[in-house]
């Protein structure tokens, strides 16, 4: 195969327009053309006036040779990485906790090195824990142990269900290709901003977790691991719900970033864990045609283009950094709440991203000094603190506080909503959102939103609606591991979000498969 790079076609292009590019880049007739794959496509938005897609293209012709002598600036296509065989099969079952990227792709590996392992999961089955969610939004009735963090897929599974990442990592590929063959959007393999929304990436999941089961992998849901057995600093297995549990000298811990009381058991048991920046803020929604209109002007609605998103940062006067965050186009915002009391927002998106509203998180990042406390676990008392201001302020029963984007730029209270009607469900309160966010983080995020609207014309719309509060963008600890992939007490393996070592489910499965890796590496030797 030959890659082609940086064809650029305009909005509006068709396949016979893409196919005459691929022949002109090349300068070969059509009856020398075998076939073409596109292997990626951004788009250039930035002249005004013109929009163009970029496309890298994967072409197959009959003289590869007589093409490459021509000098026509096409390389050979580089190899897709891939694991090299195991050595031997463990002469144990290794345990898997948590199903969220990194757990399933952990578990991929194994079971695909013939470990037979056992994935063990707090909450349900994805088709159940779409059930226990539903009754949150509509009833407020929350299920600790199933919810938007926890049950199978990860918080990831109501999401936008995101694929970029910033990591630069061969095993990136990997990790679409093993998505589209478990039933995501073939456009995910090129598509340079590649999602699958919360709708398709529940099929997927659960095709994930079948191929891991015809290779002999074990699931086992509302199995919340409470005890770590520890002999010596080496783990010997793990409780489940109090019981005498399953032994196993190789445990993958790849729990997400809310398993609080999975951290509190760790660190009981000797396990190093660290206080770790992360973010808090609020939710804020717009009409998804505004967006549409203030980033592709007269292009907004066209079917090639979907609709809009954004990323923007910003360093505020006082010193913290503010940021968008999983941004949401034609979406929803939902309730993250994992635990009794306590209130944390979420955006979600369904493939299409056809709802009325988009949605991002404003978040400024916040550091150990910052938590008021001190240990590993400050984070944590930190989020709780702010959470449990929002459930209050929101009036129980997971109602969350909101208000207008002009009241809190103005520093008064919201009474009523505007033109904007919020997302969330159960339902919303007119509330002050200086009461469940800390001082400096309001101070950092007014300056950023007008900044943010500089930039995005609309985006300090005064009916605009935010939401709070969000506070769940990445873990607030992280438990080191080293060059084994090994934390301290040997033979467990921290991995992904929850650990601290992944944002997103790219970055996240990512380092399943790594941990995964090293985990067969240090008990094959």
């Amino acid at each position: 195969m030959l890659r082609i790079q940086d064809l650029k076609l305009p909005v509006g292009h068709t396949a016979a327009d893409l196919t005459k590019a691929v022949l002109g880049a090349l300068k070969i007739e059509e009856s020398q053309l075998l076939s073409f794959r596109l292997f990626r496509q951004s788009l250039d938005a930035r002249q005004p006036r013109r929009f163009d897609f970029v496309y890298t293209v994967d072409v197959e012709v009959r003289d590869e040779n007589d093409v490459l002598l021509k000098g026509v600036g096409v390389v050979q296509t580089p190899a897709v990485f891939h694991f090299a065989p195991s050595g031997r099969v463990l002469p144990f079952r290794p345990v898997i906790v948590g199903t969220g990227p990194a757990g399933l792709f952990a578990g991929l590996r194994l079971a695909r090195a013939g470990a037979r392992p056992i994935l063990l999961e707090r909450g349900r089955p994805v088709e159940e824990r779409v059930r226990d969610v539903e009754r949150l939004i509509v009833g407020g009735f929350l299920d600790p142990e199933s919810n938007v963090q926890f049950g199978e897929g990860g918080a990831g599974t109501f999401s936008d269900g995101k694929l970029n990442t910033l990591i630069h990592d061969p095993l990136c590929r990997l990790v679409l290709e093993e998505m589209a063959a478990a039933g995501a959007p073939p456009e995910i393999l090129y598509k340079a901003k590649p999602h699958v929304g919360t709708d398709v990436i529940r099929e997927t999941v659960k095709n994930l977790r079948r191929s891991i089961q015809e290779l002999g992998g074990e699931f086992r849901f509302r199995s919340k691991v409470t005890d770590l057995f520890v002999e010596q600093g080496r783990v010997k297995g793990v409780a489940v719900l109090g019981s005498d549990g399953i032994e196993s000298p190789a445990v993958l811990i790849a729990v997400g970033n809310a398993a609080r009381d999975t951290f509190e058991m760790l660190l009981s048991r000797g396990v190093r864990l660290e206080a770790k920046p992360f973010s808090i803020g609020a939710r804020i929604e717009h009409p998804r045609e505004r967006i549409d209109r203030a980033q592709y002007g007269s292009y907004a609605g066209h079917p090639q283009l979907g609709s809009a998103d954004y990323k923007m940062a910003h360093r505020a006067s006082n010193g913290y950094g503010a940021y968008t965050f999983c941004m949401c186009p034609g979406g929803v915002v939902v309730a993250g709440a994992s635990e009794p009391g306590g209130l944390a927002t979420n955006g979600m998106s369904e493939f299409a991203r056809d709802r009325p509203n988009s949605n991002s998180a404003v978040m400024v990042g916040v550091e150990p000094k910052d938590f008021g406390g001190e240990g590993p676990l400050a984070g944590v008392a930190f989020q709780r603190r702010w959470e449990g201001k929002a459930f209050a302020l929101g009036g129980g029963e997971f109602r969350a506080p909101v208000q207008r984007v002009g009241d809190f730029m103005s520093g008064r209270a919201s009474k009523e909503i505007g033109q904007v009607p919020p997302s969330y469900l159960p339902g919303v309160v007119p509330s002050d959102l200086r009461e469940c966010l800390p001082g400096f983080v309001c101070d950092a995020l007014k300056e950023a939103i007008r900044a943010f609207d500089r930039k995005l014309k609309g985006f300090a719309l005064a009916d605009a609606i935010l939401t709070g509060v969000e506070t769940r963008s990445s873990s607030p600890v992280r438990i080191p591991r080293d060059e084994s992939y090994q934390s301290n007490v040997r033979g467990l393996f921290p991995a992904g979000e929850g650990a601290g070592y992944a944002g997103g489910i790219m970055s996240s499965a990512v380092d399943g498969l790594r941990a995964a890796e090293a985990l067969l590496a240090e008990n094959t030797k």
